[in-house]
């Protein structure tokens, strides 16, 4: 998933677009050399919150979930995968016509693996 995420993150730069993660993994260390490792730009927090993990509170049910929220904060879009075009969608509703381009042809080591995990 981490190629597709990148491409977004590129491809809507200068859109009103954020990408946020939620992390499952307990050691801090090991999520910031993932962070390093797959050049992952885009805010990322562990899954903790005050009395009980974000998972919890937002009822996710398997990694990765996808939430989209558009302009006023609405879910448009739970579940597992890309949802590109809910994205051109909520966009659109703002004034900027896009097109998806599929994800980056060049991508950094060990994504291939990442590619299978999340097939």
């Amino acid at each position: 998933m981490y190629p597709h995420e990148r491409s977004l993150v590129k491809q809507l730069a200068d859109k009103p677009f954020a990408l946020i993660g939620v992390n499952s993994d307990s050691d801090l260390e090991e999520i910031r050399e993932t962070v390093k490792e797959k050049k992952l730009t885009w805010r990322s927090f562990q899954n903790k919150g005050g009395d009980e993990p974000i998972s919890d509170k937002w009822k996710i049910q398997g990694w990765p979930t996808v939430f989209i929220l558009d302009a006023e904060g609405k879910i448009r879009f739970k579940g597992h995968g890309a949802a590109d075009k809910v994205i051109e969608e909520c966009l659109a509703e703002l004034g900027h016509e896009v097109v998806i381009q599929d994800a980056e042809s060049e991508d950094p080591p060990n994504d291939e693996a990442d590619e299978a995990d999340s097939e």
